[in-house]
This record gives structure tokens, sequence and C-alpha cells, in this order.
């Protein structure tokens, strides 16, 4: 079986998941009373799996879902302010096919680049409970895994720092901040340590007050992707292949 088969099998099993009863209820009710933009639209109200790469050698661990974002669109980082910032970069730096994501079938593509979760539904307030990341992180830990080529991984956000930290045995690592690089041993490739990038979360509250500037994220990404190995003729590249097979993804909503 492929990455990308196992990958998509992941995906449709995330996707049906109802482990925490707060965050079903708080994702529901997003899709239900809806933003009036959106009025006419069939919010994806699921958890959100993965997206990119299946053989990236770069890692983005993102939050979670945004509530009128991927809680929307159903694919990471798509819809929303915050997904318009990365997906940006991630074009400027030569790893996307495009600048935009709208939803998960406008055709974007990402060239050594996956983009994960640690939590997979849109939390209320943006903060999700301990006891809810915990229940989550089995799903993080199975795609991580399943990406047998990851050279680097970039953490938007204390709360992706921590949860990339707890990939390998507890050891000291540099206290989260912006552009702050530490390594983590992944079990799962016999223990090769694996360069981690942290960045400022690329959330409104962040790149609106200025807190994140454009420049400033485009200097950490050119960091995470040249330890990932992905400088040079290997950026630019948008083969199909860099999507997760959508139809793992499609027609979910039957209940």
């Amino acid at each position: 079986m492929t990455r990308s088969r196992r990958l998509a099998l992941l995906a449709d099993e995330i996707s049906r998941c109802r482990a925490c009863p707060r965050l079903v209820a708080h994702r529901e009710a997003v899709g239900e009373v809806k933003r009036r933009a959106y009025a006419a639209e069939t919010y994806w109200a699921r958890p959100v799996p993965g997206f990119g790469d299946p053989d990236a050698r770069l890692v983005v661990v993102g939050l979670a879902p945004g509530a009128h974002g991927a809680n929307r669109t159903g694919r990471a980082f798509t819809g929303d302010r915050s997904g318009d910032f990365l997906y940006a970069a991630l074009h400027r730096a030569g790893l996307a096919s495009q600048a935009q994501s709208s939803s998960r079938v406008d055709g974007l593509t990402l060239s050594g680049v996956f983009i994960t979760l640690p939590c997979r539904c849109v939390p209320p307030d943006n903060r999700p409970l301990a006891e809810e990341l915990a229940r989550c992180r089995p799903w993080f830990v199975r795609e991580v895994e399943q990406l047998g080529a990851t050279g680097a991984i970039l953490a938007l956000g204390a709360i992706a720092y921590d949860a990339v930290l707890s990939l390998a045995d507890p050891a000291k690592h540099p206290t989260f901040a912006h552009g702050v690089e530490s390594a983590v041993a992944l079990p799962w490739a016999r223990g090769r340590a694996v360069p981690v990038v942290a960045s400022y979360h690329v959330s409104q509250q962040n790149t609106q007050t200025g807190r994140l500037t454009a420049a400033m994220f485009d200097q950490v990404l050119s960091r995470a992707a040249d330890l990932a190995g992905l400088a040079g003729p290997q950026r630019g590249r948008h083969a199909s292949r860099g999507r997760v097979e959508e139809a793992a993804v499609k027609n979910r909503r039957s209940k």
C-alpha cells in the first residue's frame, strides 16, 4: 500500500472521530449557525485531517481548525486569513502551487510539505483543553509516522511546539520563542534527530498586529526548508501526488 493511500485511509478515520463531546458540540454548532458570508454553504464540521505531499521533507504543525476556515472547508488552513498568510508564504518559497486556498478542490498542491494539527476540531476560543489534546494526540502521532521522509518540522505556536517535542522522549528543549530551534529523536525513525523550528502562529491576532510579519515568517520558513533539504531545485515542484487523495474525505456528511 502506498504512503498516499495509507494517509487517505487515516484521513477517513480522523474525519469520523467523536472522542471529545465539548469539541463535537462546538464544531457542529458553528456549522449550523454559520457566518453570514457563508450562509449558503454546507460546513464540514468534522475533524480535519492533514494535507500535503505524502513524501514531505518538511512538516508544518499548526494548532486547530479555524471556525469558519478549516471547520467550514475541511482542509487545514483553508478559507480564512491564517491560511491566506501561510499559503502565500509557501507559494513565495516555491512549496505551494498557488498563493491562496479556498476549498478542498481548488487545485492547490504542496511540494515537499505536509501540514498537520495536534487538535483536529475547532475549540471554543481557539483553546483546546489538555485532555482534548491528549485524546487527539494519537491522530497526530499516526499521521506524522506515515511521513517517513521528514527532514524538519516547523511548529506554529507554543501548543504546536509542545506537541512536536512530545513525539520524543522527555529531554531539555529551549523554551518556545519565534525562531528558536530544537530537535526531536523520532522513535519510528530509529531515533534519528529531526530539527524543529518554532514560529509564532499565523493567526490574525499575530499577523494583523505586526507581531508576525511576512518577512519574519519567510525567514523561519526558509530556515526550516533548508534544514529539511528542500533548498535549491527541489523547491517549486508541484506534483499532483502532493495532495492526499481527496476522495477519502468527500461525501462524509451522511450522518
